[in-house]
């Protein structure tokens, strides 16, 4: 299903739609601030390892990233942010970040690697945002890679549609995509380090 929602102010109706699928163990491909996403419950396992299979990546090795609607939401996942850290998240979120954080027991324990950690993103989209809000949990965010090796991001939702309409639930249009992925920050050491310059500035 190919669901067109206006990117500033969505739709509660199918804002409800979308968070009805994602309760059932749906997946989506939805609009962030960056490139465009696959997304599931992060509780789901089996929608979690359904995403890993489309982009053909081993859940036991990849370094899964989820999204959060705010701060307090994510920092039940993470171990105690200190001042130094909430600085860093308040003065860049929402925004096109991915922060690497220690994961907490709150963490299922299909997203934990072997350094027990996890990407953790607030991104400035209301779309996302306003799934985040209804549907209470964070959302697995995968970003969306086409087949073709030639080009790494889809950013027409038309086309993501045609190429994915058979594989996801729902394939939300909030509009053109961008082709550059979040900045990645590494905060697991007091020295925060990016480790992945992408369109965020960190401030």
């Amino acid at each position: 299903m190919l669901l067109e929602l206006n990117t500033q102010n969505p739709s509660a109706r199918k804002v409800q739609m979308v968070v009805d699928t994602l309760e059932k163990g749906g997946v989506i491909i939805y609009p962030t601030d960056s490139v465009y996403g696959l997304g599931c419950d992060i509780f789901n396992q089996k929608s979690v390892a359904r995403i890993c299979q489309i982009r053909r990546i081993d859940p036991a090795k990849a370094n899964l990233t989820f999204i959060c609607k705010d701060i307090q939401q994510l920092s039940k996942y993470v171990y105690q942010i200190d001042n130094q850290l909430f600085r860093l998240l308040k003065d860049n979120v929402p925004g096109a970040f991915t922060f690497i954080l220690k994961a907490n027991k709150e963490v299922p324990r299909h997203f934990k690697n072997r350094r027990k950690t996890v990407g953790v993103r607030v991104p400035n989209s209301p779309i996302a945002l306003a799934i985040l809000e209804v549907l209470g949990r964070p959302i697995l965010s995968i970003s969306l890679k086409t087949d073709d090796k030639e080009e790494d991001f889809i950013v027409d939702p038309s086309l993501i549609h045609d190429d994915f309409q058979k594989r996801v639930d729902i394939v939300i249009d909030g509009g053109m995509g961008s082709d550059e992925p979040s900045t990645i920050v590494d905060c697991t050491t007091d020295n925060f380090e990016i480790i992945r310059e992408g369109k965020g500035v960190l401030k």
